[in-house]
């Protein structure tokens, strides 16, 4: 490595954040850049360490420790070029993805990680302003077109890779506008859509063709991909889980998904016909802990909301690794984002009961009762009960559901096509050759896995849009992740 004993010199430092009055009164992206100096120094805590664990953490299986040399001794095109021989759109990673990477640092045993995540930002952002971010070119065009239904993480990373095979490639978006989750589920104020813009672009030019408003199974029929060779199913896991609880039809309670990609296509100037859906002046409760109720959260504050608070029903996660999260496994540890620094009030092992309203069927307050949760040996909670006397009432005009999701949507384009689901609702494929039970139909990303997290999916992309490959020229030179991948240092 660039210094071997960099980590023994240099603390893990983040880049500045704009200050939380600031931020919230925008929805501009808020984290700043390293200075070249910090940067520099935050590689050379990258240690000479005999197994590089972070390349398993990696579901990419980024070849980290490689970069992060290249970046000490400034060789921009080469951190660039080992960057993306695993990873599509470091952009999207760099900003979005909780970096299980860092959890399998192995500084992280004793110290903080290398930041990884950031450093992976920096790379790609320095290869766009010095233009080594290119459209490729194909010289050899196989002559087979592929249908790619979903243009999330999933969908792109599988597109861009079928192009570089030579493919012709045609990307179906139900939407306005590309992106999926990146574009109508992820905060502007974490990821830009000039982010994703640029990218599109880059793709555009290198010979994908996109087709919005198109939903396969309701505006375009399924038949009409019957003149693919190849069809890649890549939408998201879109049905949310839901709290049919008393109350759950007053008008206040919504899905986050609802909540978020609405204030993401006001952002962006698209229209829509749903009924605003606004926390301005209201108290808002989130329920659910996630990623998700975080990004509720952050919105909420940038609405102008009274007071915000995010209940959990599972108890507080810890701060540190306990005895059931073992070093280099990803750890579930007590996690404050940006958007919990901004103001919100949360709390821990509480079970909602019923959502009350006044005469005119409005939301007007939650009853709520606390958990007492037992765990098993490793600390790990088993089951719960009520707190006996907790039952209580906290005023509420507006409730976001994020709890996760529970499978795609199933009718129009699923069932038309005959797909077989498995015991989740999930399309049926394996890992092995990402084949669905119908023939020459893949699956890749949420739609196949469940719900999961962007460096998944577009991993899941790569990896489908290699089995495509082999199915239909009988080899595929495309890189797996399963295959080392060496670069002389």
């Amino acid at each position: 490595m660039g210094k071997p004993t960099g980590f023994l010199e240099f603390d893990r430092a983040l880049p500045q954040k704009e200050k939380a009055d600031a931020r919230v009164q925008n929805y501009q992206e808020f984290v700043k850049e390293y200075s070249a100096e910090q940067l520099h120094d935050q590689s050379a805590r990258c240690m000479n360490c005999g197994i590089p664990f972070c390349h398993s953490g990696c579901p990419l299986g980024n070849v980290i420790p490689e970069f992060n040399d290249a970046v000490y001794d400034g060789k921009w095109e080469e951190a660039y070029q080992i960057l993306i021989s695993t990873n599509n759109f470091p952009e999207f990673t760099g900003r979005i993805c909780p970096a299980p990477c860092e959890a399998a640092c192995v500084l992280g045993i004793n110290k903080s990680p290398v930041a990884i995540e950031e450093i992976e930002k920096h790379i790609i952002e320095i290869a766009f302003r010095n233009e080594y971010v290119k459209a490729s070119s194909t010289y050899l065009k196989t002559g087979k077109k592929v249908a790619v239904v979903g243009s999330g993480p999933a969908g792109l990373a599988a597109a861009a890779q079928l192009n570089k095979a030579g493919h012709d490639v045609v990307v179906y978006e139900r939407d306005d506008k590309v992106g999926g989750l990146l574009r109508y589920g992820i905060p502007d104020f974490k990821l830009e859509k000039t982010v994703i813009d640029r990218r599109v672009d880059v793709m555009k030019a290198s010979g994908i063709e996109f087709r919005t408003n198109a939903e396969v199974g309701k505006n375009v029929p399924a038949a009409e991909l019957k003149d693919f060779d190849a069809i890649v199913l890549a939408g998201g896991s879109t049905i949310p889980r839901d709290l049919p609880i008393k109350g759950r039809e007053l008008k206040g309670v919504h899905y986050a998904m609802e909540f978020l990609k609405q204030q993401n296509k006001r952002v962006g100037l698209s229209t829509f016909e749903e009924q605003d859906i606004l926390a301005t002046g209201k108290n808002v409760l989130v329920i659910g802990g996630g990623d998700t109720g975080s990004d509720c959260v952050g919105t909420s504050n940038r609405h102008g909301a009274k007071s915000v608070t995010q209940f959990e029903l599972m108890p507080q996660p810890p701060q540190k690794r306990t005895d059931g999260m073992p070093w280099p496994t990803y750890p579930m540890l007590l996690k404050t984002t940006t958007s919990h620094e901004e103001g919100c009030q949360r709390h821990w092992s509480i079970s909602t009961k019923e959502f009350l309203g006044d005469d005119e069927g409005n939301l007007r307050a939650a009853l709520i009762v606390d958990l007492e949760w037992e765990t098993d040996h490793l600390g790990r909670p088993t089951k719960f009960k009520e707190v006996e006397g907790s039952l209580r009432e906290i005023p509420c005009e507006l409730v976001t559901l994020a709890m996760g999701f529970l499978h795609p949507q199933q009718q129009g384009l699923l069932e038309q096509l005959g797909v077989e689901f498995d015991v989740r609702g999930n399309v049926l494929a394996t890992e092995g050759d990402y084949q669905t039970s119908v023939n020459k139909v893949f699956a890749a990303g949420d739609m196949r896995r469940g719900q999961s997290l962007v460096v998944w999916a577009i991993s899941e992309g790569r990896e489908c849009a290699r089995k495509v490959d082999e199915f239909l020229m009988g080899f595929s030179e495309l890189e797996s992740k399963d295959k080392a991948v060496s670069y002389a240092v």
